[in-house]
């Protein structure tokens, strides 16, 4: 039996004329409709809303404890696989003679801004403290929280968390997406990525619901992102001077939070209308440099040693556990109170939270992933999207959150840092730190970093949504689409928070990362069977990419 070149064309149908031209139309306006009526939802009949999410959001952790956990730790394995795996190691994300687009430095700085950068500014103070005072070994009484002995512990839990695992989400929905796109002439949307499964069954309705999982998991898994930011830039404007934005408990008020959707989503939109190449490449870069520079401030005003200390003592316990962190699910036993009970609602709240959070934010991050990542080898590719973000992330945790953790220890802090919201402790920090003067100063670069990447990753998610609606067109996108969702984005973000906070924002991704969870499952099945079917086709000549081949497959 012959072996036949792989599917190298999948014509997905798009609008000729009209407002919707070059756009797939049933996912653009199923889209559309799905997000204007959770929008009009929260905020029409806020309390039915955040009822039936809440009992939809508790069903799913109750049931899906076991999914998640173990679906962050195939996606790790299957990556390192990968990355192994000689055959799938060498190929190229694209044709022959295809070369990186960007410089490795443009490459990271796009991936990390994108990524993680604005759920980094707030969580790399806020976690490590949290897990200081309290986590698992401190719940089943294994040493006593906020004290010296369970500073291993803190930083154990906050590697895990965006660690390989974070990355291992992104790194295989891109791997996926580069995969059939550049390498097959595939449209650079998710349901290209299921190919090897479905077949040219994806042009019709079943891609139309891929890709629609995928654009509402996108944009409720940016909202997650852009609510904690919007709550940590109204924190920041209040520290250097702007006043009326928040309430009593220190958090920001429905104006706080309207006048920051205003301007991060205007100035996004701007920088959407301009490309991946030009707004969203400077900004990813300015981000990068100002992100070098508050790290320069930790490492020499902050805990250097403490947090050196911090950086290879958790790197070590977070390698060396890996593999029970990644496997190990709590189960109630039904006694409310008990160690039990109390261990799988904290892993519910943190971990599952967590891998919901990233499989939410996947077809986004992936998606961008690919487009930024054409000429680069699988191995490549998986090492530089895991390793080196990874590495990013535990040095801000240990130099950032390890200064916080060592103020508070010694007692220099008195409770300024810990008792400050989550969004707000990494300002306390360094007002704690500098005089009245640098504080502001400190404050304000602060404040311009976040905006840049709250803008990044905003303007990205935007550019993101019109590629998958425009069935993978990466070409200029008419204005209207790119101003309807990013006033979409912010109406969501602002919806949400008003109604019912983080927690509502949080409910309503957690329910909208399950689908896009299963399609994160089938594109490794596919992606694996693409290659080992890639590298038998080399091995009997065949073509196995869109240079190499004229006619496509049967």
């Amino acid at each position: 039996m012959s072996i036949k070149p792989p599917l190298m064309d999948l014509e997905i149908e798009t609008a000729d004329s009209g407002f919707y031209a070059g756009f797939s139309k049933n996912v653009a306006v199923i889209s559309k409709i799905i997000i204007a009526l959770l929008v009009i939802w929260a905020v029409v009949f806020p309390e039915s809303a955040g009822r039936i999410l809440n009992a939809i959001n508790g069903f799913i952790l109750a049931n899906t404890a076991y999914w998640y956990v173990w679906i962050a730790a195939f996606f790790v394995i299957l990556c390192a696989a990968l990355a192994l795996w000689p055959t799938a190691g060498r190929m190229r994300l694209g044709v022959e003679g295809d070369r990186p687009e960007f410089s490795n430095f443009s490459w990271f700085s796009m991936m990390f801004g994108a990524g993680i950068g604005v759920g980094m500014l707030t969580w790399a103070v806020a976690e490590p403290m949290y897990h200081f005072g309290n986590n698992p070994e401190v719940i089943q009484g294994m040493v006593e929280g906020s004290t010296a002995e369970n500073v291993r512990n803190a930083y154990k839990w906050s590697f895990y968390h965006w660690g390989l695992g974070a990355w291992a989400c992104y790194a295989i929905c891109g791997l996926a997406l580069a995969y059939f796109c550049y390498r097959r002439g595939l449209p650079l949307t998710m349901r290209s990525s299921l190919t090897p499964i479905f077949g040219k069954s994806l042009a019709g309705p079943l891609g139309n619901v891929v890709d629609i999982v995928a654009v509402v998991a996108t944009i409720l898994g940016v909202a997650q992102t852009l609510g904690f930011g919007v709550e940590q830039f109204v924190a920041g404007l209040t520290r250097i001077g702007f006043g009326g934005l928040t309430n009593e408990a220190g958090t920001a008020n429905t104006f706080g939070i309207l006048l920051a959707i205003v301007v991060i989503m205007a100035a996004s939109t701007l920088s959407a209308l301009s490309g991946v190449g030009k707004g969203i490449k400077w900004l990813s870069n300015l981000n990068m440099g100002l992100s070098i520079f508050l790290l320069a401030f930790f490492l020499i005003f902050g805990s250097t040693f403490f947090g050196l200390q911090a950086l290879v003592v958790g790197i070590w316990d977070y390698l060396v556990n890996q593999f029970s962190l990644m496997f190990t699910v709590w189960r109630s036993d039904g006694v409310e109170g008990s160690v039990a009970s109390t261990l799988e609602g904290w892993q519910g709240a943190w971990s599952v939270f967590y891998w919901a959070w990233w499989v939410a934010f996947a077809p986004f991050v992936g998606l961008f992933l690919a487009r930024i990542s054409k000429g680069r080898t699988i191995r490549e590719f998986v090492l530089g999207a895991m390793i080196v973000p990874s590495i990013m992330c535990f040095v801000w945790f240990t130099w950032a959150g390890g200064t916080a953790i060592d103020l508070e220890l010694n007692g220099a802090a008195n409770g300024a840092i810990a008792g400050a919201p989550d969004g707000d402790k990494i300002f306390a920090m360094v007002n704690f730190m500098l005089s009245d003067v640098l504080g502001w100063i400190m404050s304000v670069i602060i404040v311009v970093l976040l905006m840049t990447y709250l803008v990044t990753t905003a303007d990205s998610a935007v550019l993101i949504v019109n590629t998958i609606n425009a069935a993978g067109d990466e070409g200029p996108k008419a204005r209207p689409h790119i101003y309807f969702w990013g006033i979409a984005l912010g109406g969501v973000v602002a919806a949400l928070l008003i109604a019912g906070g983080h927690k509502a924002i949080t409910t309503a991704m957690v329910i909208g990362a399950f689908p896009f969870s299963i399609v994160m499952v089938l594109q490794c099945f596919a992606l694996v069977k693409a290659i080992w079917n890639d590298g038998k086709r080399e091995q009997a000549g065949v073509a196995t990419t869109a240079e190499e081949s004229v006619v496509p497959a049967e």
